[in-house]
């Protein structure tokens, strides 16, 4: 039985401009902090190896801390062995990234730059696909097919890029996905698409090991990998690794409920400070309804890393008494009676329309204030 973990795309110096600084210093602590967190998931495991499917840094130069900081965490998670594969963000394209890496590599790292069979461990024989550059322009793994390997050995692929059209990027660089039989491996760990996702029993993406986008809506995740001999499917075991979590919730609202009450239910009651929450308010609310779920959910915002909210999706009804909580007459009434227009005004874009709408319940809050 061999056993190791699979992983990729851990974008080592990701920036987060969006974000305010504090959370953008504990966002990049997090993905540095992916490193220990992966060699414990090998342990608990049984595995000894990590497999880094491309894209270990976001960029081509990584500042040069950045770099030397995560050779050192791997150097010090004695016998776990890192193989690491240039992806299509730190290609080997990018020539002073992977030298400065070849002349500070501790023993334990193995630098997976070279198309060419490469002896795992005893029995093992890895196959990397290493980018040649951003937009290779081919299939990076054809050469796998007429690849020898001694007689017995377990195949195992190593690769990044885009399945048919599946990718984090789109492009015409299509990794063909019947190379796990075509090449007669036993798994082929592939990298780029940042959610997990099982293209067939022996062809999965592994994920990142820690979320940077409320694109996928999952938890930091790696693949614990165990194969038994040479034409039996793998074992494959998602492995949670995240630090924090990016989730996008849908919060459905009807006319005369409690906004306070529907909010409370749907925010997570643990782990806020870790959470970056994105919410989506959808249905009725009257005009004071709307009022009081905005001020609810900045008395919340607080506890969370991040949270961010659109009422695009939320339908505001507004009558005559809701007006007059404004003002009966005058410019305040005119000007509230344009907003209400143009918040459901067909001509407008969906975003010029949520403009009028959170301008519409500022001025409702401002008049209650009053």
């Amino acid at each position: 039985m061999f056993r190791f973990l699979h992983a990729s795309d851990l974008h080592l110096g990701r920036r987060f401009g969006r974000f305010p600084e504090a959370l953008r210093n504990r966002l990049t602590e997090a993905r540095h902090g992916a490193i220990p967190r992966l060699a414990a998931a090998a342990r608990a495991a049984g595995a000894a190896h990590v497999l880094v499917a491309g894209d270990l840094f976001d960029s081509e130069t990584p500042a040069t801390a950045t770099l030397r900081q995560a050779l050192a965490a791997m150097r010090a998670e004695e016998g776990i062995a890192w193989v690491l594969l240039p992806g299509n963000h730190d290609s080997l394209a990018a020539d002073e990234l992977w030298s400065q890496l070849a002349r500070h590599c501790p023993p334990n790292v193995i630098l997976a730059t070279r198309a060419e069979p490469l002896a795992l461990a005893p029995g093992v024989t890895l196959l990397p696909a290493p980018c040649t550059r951003r937009r290779p322009g081919r299939d990076l793994t054809a050469w796998m097919d007429a690849c020898a390997s001694p007689e017995g050995d377990l195949r195992l692929g190593l690769a990044h890029g885009t399945v048919q059209d599946f990718g984090e990027e789109g492009g015409h660089d299509v990794i063909d996905p019947r190379r796990a039989d075509l090449a007669g491996l036993a798994y082929l760990a592939l990298g780029d698409w940042h959610g997990q996702k099982c293209i067939g029993p022996r062809l999965w993406y592994s994920g990142t090991p820690e979320p940077d986008r409320f694109k996928h809506g999952a938890p930091g995740r790696a693949l614990a990998v165990a194969l038994a001999a040479a034409g039996a499917p793998p074992e494959v075991t998602p492995v949670e690794t995240g630090a924090f979590r990016w989730e996008t919730r849908a919060l459905p609202m009807v006319t005369g409920e409690d906004p306070r009450a529907r909010l409370m239910a749907a925010l997570p009651p643990a782990g806020r400070r870790e959470t970056l929450l994105r919410l989506r308010p959808e249905g009725h609310v009257r005009l004071a309804g709307r009022t009081a779920l905005a001020e609810a959910i900045a008395e919340a915002e607080p506890e969370f890393a991040w949270l961010e909210w659109s009422g695009e999706g939320l339908l505001v009804e507004c009558g005559a008494g809701d007006l007059d909580a404004i003002d009966r007459a005058g410019a305040l009434r005119a000007a509230a009676e344009a907003l209400l227009a143009e918040s459901d005004s067909p001509e407008l874009s969906a975003a010029d329309r949520d403009v009028a709408r959170a301008a519409l319940t500022r001025l409702h809050a401002y008049a209650a204030d009053a």
